[in-house]
């Protein structure tokens, strides 16, 4: 990680496109809380982030509700929504950024609140991500840039495309999920909610009330015992389903904030133990780093010709660096291949799942690509 500036910060930020669903939706659907950057490169902080965090205690006060109190050790600093100066310790001082509403969250300027209240931030390249810390306290936030994300608008949209790698053409299916809409939600779901079961991806998904869903980790598909082992770690919900200490295949993880990364399988377990996993499922091998083709399959303990050499039905997923979530199928790839698919198609990060007869993509109540045998378990989209 990298100590930034805000304005460099906000300069190496790309603005975003927002998608998300229909209005029915918006009346539960709680906001992600995130680093917003507006369209003129301003950054702000949900007010509610602030309260608890680092000793701050803040809130909303006045009777129109725009009036917006901070205070820590002794230092009060009461801003109003939409104007451009601030009280701190009951001086009048200049804000280059004003605080305001939208999506029913406040939002306050971040640079304004790190200088007076001395915290600390992190910008994290890989993830997209801003770390603030202030003494023993430090919490790690997704950056969104350009524009709010509506909950009227769509959080998962299917698309077909053709990708051309190498002079050869490999048509894929593809659904891209807004990680960050505010009625989007994202689970692992074993087969018949128990380890070593198989069962349908179209049928895990509808059960699970899913919008979408892809295959996940390898498996033992080829024994005929009734105990069909799957391999790597699988995390739901903060528990671990599924142990695997000595793996070194990446791992897909995110937060409860829905913050995603890919995390080598030798990292995972002390990522798992610190608390700030809520669902992950490790495959791999891994595709890209930071928008690069990055391939060590050999080191992530791979030595199946299926993945070292051969080619065939591919599922992956990547992350793009305004924090959507790529989920793609794709025919008759090797594994070099795949990863330029995947840079093609959008990811900065990507990495392999299960293929083969495994490999399967399911939107909106139907197959996009049909899985030739049951499956061990799924990462599922899902909305409020």
């Amino acid at each position: 990680m990298k100590k930034l500036s805000i304005l460099s910060l906000v300069l190496t930020l790309m603005l975003t496109a927002l998608p998300a669903l229909p209005a029915s939706a918006a009346a539960t659907a709680a906001p992600k809380t995130a680093v917003y950057v507006d369209k003129d490169n301003h950054a702000f902080i949900p007010l509610r982030f602030l309260n608890g965090f680092a000793g701050i205690q803040a809130g909303v006060s006045g009777q129109n509700g725009k009036e917006m109190t901070l205070s820590k050790n002794g230092t009060t600093v009461v801003l109003v929504s939409g104007q451009a100066s601030a009280s701190v310790g009951g001086k009048s001082v200049k804000l280059s950024e004003r605080p305001f509403s939208g999506n029913g969250t406040t939002y306050v300027p971040l640079s304004f609140i790190s200088q007076t209240f001395g915290l600390q931030l992190v910008w994290n390249k890989t993830s997209a991500s801003l770390t603030l810390a202030a003494g023993d306290d430090s919490a790690t936030l997704p950056v969104l840039s350009g524009a709010l994300i509506s909950a009227s608008s769509p959080a998962a949209v299917s698309s077909r495309h053709t990708y051309t790698v190498g002079g050869r053409s490999f048509p894929v299916q593809m659904v891209t999920v807004s990680l960050l809409h505010p009625a989007l939600k994202l689970d692992v779901v074993l087969a018949g909610n128990t380890v070593g079961k198989t069962e349908a991806l179209g049928s895990i998904a509808k059960r699970s009330g899913a919008v979408a869903a892809i295959n996940g980790t390898f498996f033992d598909a080829y024994t005929d015992a009734a105990y069909k082992a799957p391999y790597g770690y699988i995390i739901s919900r903060g528990k671990m389903l599924k142990d695997s200490p000595a793996d070194k295949r990446t791992v897909f993880a995110y937060d409860n904030n829905l913050l995603a990364e890919l995390i080598p399988g030798s990292q995972f377990l002390a990522r798992f133990n610190a608390g700030t996993v809520t669902g992950a499922i490790q495959a791999g091998p891994r595709l890209l780093v930071d928008g690069k083709v990055a391939l060590n399959v050999a080191a992530e303990g791979f030595r199946d010709p299926k993945i070292l050499t051969g080619g065939g039905s591919r599922s992956a997923l990547g992350l793009t660096r305004d924090h959507k979530l790529i989920l793609l199928t794709s025919g008759g790839a090797t594994i070099p291949q795949l990863a330029q698919i995947m840079k093609q198609a959008g990811a900065y990060q990507a990495m392999n799942l299960d293929g083969g007869a495994s490999s399967g993509l399911f939107y909106s109540g139907k197959y996009l690509t049909s899985p030739g045998r049951l499956i061990s378990n799924a990462l599922v989209v899902k909305t409020n």
